[in-house]
C-alpha cells in the first residue's frame, strides 16, 4: 500500500464502525476510498440525490438536516453519514450541508455492503441510528431481568382458596387447614349484571396465619365470631399484569407476606412472599427484613454494611436501573423506619401525632449508592413549641445521627428535621409550599426541587400524600411557577460542545470526568418534574411521571419515550460506574470517564445527552418565562 493508503487505515481503525474490523480488512478498504473536499456552505447531498458511497469525515464538520429544513444532526471528525440511504434504495432521505471546509472520505456501496454482510458489529452499527442503539441496549438490559420480565400471574400456584364473609372464625381456620394454606381470601359474591350471566366474586378482604394468632388466638377472640371481624380489610392488590419486581417493592415497602392477585377486581389467586424469593436475590428482601429485626443503633450500623455488596449483587444479575433504584429506596426508607421506632422507644410515644418524610431521590425510587439525607417532619396542628418542640428536636437528632453512622451522610444544605425550619405543621406547610408557588424566588426554586419530591415513611403517612396533592393542584394552576421553575431546570446543562463532543472537568481530582448526576440525571428529573406538575400528576419517581406526562400528550411524538430511554440509560451508566469503584476499592462517584467507556458506550451516551438538551429547548417553548 501507499503511505497516503497506509494513513488512511490508521485514521478509519480509530473510529467505529471501522473499528471492528481485522487490520487486513480495514487495509483493503483503503484502498477503495476517494477523498473529496467540500467548502463551508456546499451541499454535500440534496434530499433525493442518488447515493453509492458509505460517506466519513476525514476533517472539518456537516450537518444533516430534515426534509423541512430543520437540523436533525451534526457531525465531527470520525463520523459517518450516507448509510441511510444505502439502506433505502440509494436515494437521500436526510440532506447534507458542509458546516465548514470538510474533507470526505467515500467508500464504495459494493465495499459497504461486504463489510455489511461479513461483520456483524459493523452492521450493527450502520443499519440501526444512534437513538435507537441506545434504545436496544435499555430494552436488553430490561429483557435480561428476570423480574421485570415476568408477571405475578406465572407465580400462582393454585386457584384462589376463598370463603364468605358470612362464615364464621372457625370455619375460616378450618378451610386453612384442609386446604393447607396460610392464607384465606374473604369475598362477597356479587349477583351478575346480566340474567344470563355469572356470579363474580368481590374481594372484601384477607385473613392469613398470623392474622389468627395475634388477632384470635392472642386476643381470646370467640371462635363463633365471624371473620369479617378479623380479617385484613380491602387488602392490597396487584394486576395479573404487575411484574414481579414491582410485586417484591409493595410488599417490602408495606412489610406484606401475601398478595391476593386480581384480574378485572376479581381474585386469581395469592402470592407469598416466597414465591418472590423464587425470582430475587433474596439480598434486598433479606437485608429490609434483617433491618425491621435491630433492636440498637449499632445493630443497625452492622447490617447497613452489607448495603454496597447487595447494590453489586443486584447489578451483577441485570437488575435494571429502576428496579435498583428502587430496592435501595426501600432500604433506605427501611432504616429511618426503624430508626424512628428505636427512637420513640428511648423517648417515649409522641405528644402529638407527626409524619416522618422522605425527600428527594429517595422519595422518587430513584437512590443508588451516593446519597446524602433528605428530610423532615409534619407535625399535628396541636403541636406548641414550647410544650412539644423538646421532644421532635431530640427524635429528630437521634434519627439523623443513626442515618449518618448507617451510611446515609447528613445534608451539607442542612434540609433535615433536625433543621428547626424544616419541622412545621400540617397549616405551616401548606402555607410554606404555597408561598413558594405563589412567589418563586431563586431561594423558593431551589426548595422546591428537593421538597416537591416527598413520601411519607413513617407515622401519619396520609399527610405527605395530602400535601403532595396540595402541592400539585396548586402548581398546575400556577403558569408562573411553572415558568419559574423550568427556568430553574436549564441551570444545569448537558456536557456537550458544539459539535457534540464531551464537555468535561478541566482541573481538580476530578479532572477529564463528567459528573453523571449534576449533569445527566438531575437535569433529567427536574425537566420531567415540571411536566409533571403541569399535567396534575401525583407520581414520584421519574419514570411514572413520564408515563403520566406521555397520556397527557404535552411533549412531541416520541420525545417521551426518548426521555425514557435517556434516563435509564445514564442510571444505568452510573450504576456500572458506582459498581466499579466498589469492586476495585475505590470510594464510590458518580464521575464517569468517558476515555474508559467503548466507542458504542461513548455514542450512546452522546445520543443520551442529545435527548435532554433538546428536551431542555423544548422546555423553554412549552413554558414561556416573560
Amino acid at each position: 500500500m501507499e503511505a497516503e493508503q497506509i494513513e488512511i487505515a490508521e485514521f478509519l481503525g480509530r473510529y467505529p464502525p471501522f473499528s471492528f474490523l481485522p487490520e487486513k480488512t480495514l487495509n483493503r478498504v483503503a484502498t477503495s476510498v476517494e477523498i473529496t473536499y467540500f467548502r463551508q456552505g456546499a451541499d454535500v447531498y440534496r434530499f433525493g440525490d442518488e447515493i453509492h458511497d458509505l460517506c466519513v469525515i476525514r476533517s472539518g464538520s456537516i450537518e444533516i438536516y430534515r426534509r423541512n429544513g430543520n437540523l436533525y444532526n451534526r457531525l465531527s471528525v470520525g463520523d459517518v453519514f450516507g448509510q441511510l440511504g444505502l439502506l433505502m434504495k440509494n436515494r437521500i432521505r436526510l440532506p447534507s450541508r458542509a458546516l465548514e471546509d470538510s474533507l470526505i472520505y467515500f467508500i464504495p456501496e459494493a465495499v459497504f455492503n461486504e463489510l455489511c454482510d461479513n461483520f456483524e458489529e459493523f452492521a450493527y452499527f450502520v443499519e440501526i441510528d444512534d437513538k435507537r442503539k441506545m434504545n436496544k441496549e435499555v430494552q436488553q438490559q430490561r429483557e435480561e431481568s428476570a423480574l421485570s420480565s415476568v408477571k405475578v400471574s406465572s407465580l400462582i400456584v393454585r386457584q384462589p382458596v376463598m370463603i364468605s364473609t358470612d362464615a364464621s372464625i372457625r370455619q375460616a381456620a378450618l378451610k386453612m387447614t384442609h386446604e393447607s394454606v396460610s392464607s384465606l381470601l374473604i369475598v362477597n359474591e356479587e349477583a351478575p349484571l346480566e340474567d344470563d350471566g355469572d356470579c363474580r366474586n368481590k374481594l372484601v378482604g384477607i385473613l392469613t396465619d398470623r392474622d389468627l394468632r395475634t388477632r384470635v388466638v392472642a386476643q381470646g377472640i370467640d371462635l363463633d365470631q365471624p371473620v369479617s371481624s378479623v380479617m385484613t380489610h380491602s387488602p392490597k392488590t396487584l394486576d395479573k399484569e404487575t411484574y414481579v419486581f414491582e410485586a417484591m417493592l409493595t410488599m417490602l415497602r408495606f412489610n406484606l407476606h401475601h398478595l391476593p392477585v386480581v384480574e378485572n377486581d376479581e381474585p386469581l389467586g395469592v402470592i407469598a412472599i416466597s414465591d418472590i424469593v423464587r425470582y430475587e436475590s433474596k439480598n434486598s428482601l433479606f437485608i429490609v427484613g434483617l433491618i425491621h429485626r435491630q433492636h440498637t443503633v449499632e445493630e443497625l450500623i452492622t447490617v447497613s454494611k452489607d448495603i454496597q455488596s447487595c447494590f453489586v449483587r443486584m447489578v451483577h444479575q441485570e437488575s435494571n436501573a429502576h428496579m435498583i433504584g428502587s430496592a435501595m429506596s426501600v432500604i433506605g426508607r427501611s432504616f429511618k423506619q426503624r430508626l424512628l421506632e428505636i427512637a420513640e422507644e428511648k423517648l417515649g410515644p409522641p405528644p402529638v401525632p407527626y409524619c416522618f418524610l422522605a425527600l428527594g431521590s429517595m422519595a422518587r425510587d430513584e437512590q443508588l449508592l451516593i446519597t446524602d439525607q433528605d428530610n423532615a417532619l409534619i407535625l399535628s396542628n396541636e403541636y406548641d413549641a414550647a410544650k412539644h418542640g423538646e421532644y421532635f428536636e431530640a427524635l429528630s437528632e437521634f434519627v439523623s445521627e443513626g442515618l449518618d453512622k448507617c451510611g446515609y451522610p447528613f445534608c451539607t444544605g442542612r434540609i433535615m428535621a433536625t433543621n428547626p425550619r424544616w419541622r412545621k405543621t400540617i397549616t405551616e406547610w401548606r402555607e410554606c409550599f404555597a408561598d413558594w408557588i405563589d412567589h418563586p424566588n431563586p431561594d423558593a426554586l431551589l426548595h422546591s426541587s428537593v421538597f416537591f419530591d416527598l413520601e411519607g415513611v413513617y407515622g401519619k403517612v396520609e399527610w405527605a400524600e395530602d400535601l403532595y396533592r396540595f402541592i400539585v393542584n396548586r402548581a398546575k394552576n400556577s403558569p408562573k411557577f411553572l415558568a419559574s421553575l423550568a427556568r430553574n431546570a436549564l441551570l444545569r446543562t448537558p456536557p456537550l460542545g458544539f459539535f457534540k463532543e464531551f464537555v468535561m472537568e478541566q482541573d481538580g481530582e476530578h479532572r477529564r470526568t463528567i459528573n453523571l448526576k449534576r449533569r445527566g440525571t438531575a437535569p433529567l428529573a427536574d425537566l420531567i418534574r415540571v411536566h409533571a406538575l403541569a399535567v396534575g400528576s401525583t407520581s414520584r419517581n421519574s419514570i411514572d411521571r413520564l408515563d403520566d406526562v406521555i397520556k397527557a400528550g404535552i411533549l412531541p411524538d416520541k420525545r417521551g419515550q426518548e426521555l425514557k430511554y435517556a434516563m435509564e440509560y445514564l442510571a444505568m451508566v452510573r450504576i456500572r460506574h458506582q459498581v466499579e469503584d466498589v469492586e476495585e476499592s475505590r470510594e464510590p462517584d458518580n464521575n464517569i470517564e468517558p476515555d474508559t467507556l467503548s466507542d458504542i458506550e461513548r455514542r450512546n451516551l452522546k445520543e443520551a445527552f442529545n435527548v435532554l438538551s433538546n428536551s431542555q429547548r423544548f422546555l423553554k417553548y412549552r413554558y414561556p418565562f416573560s
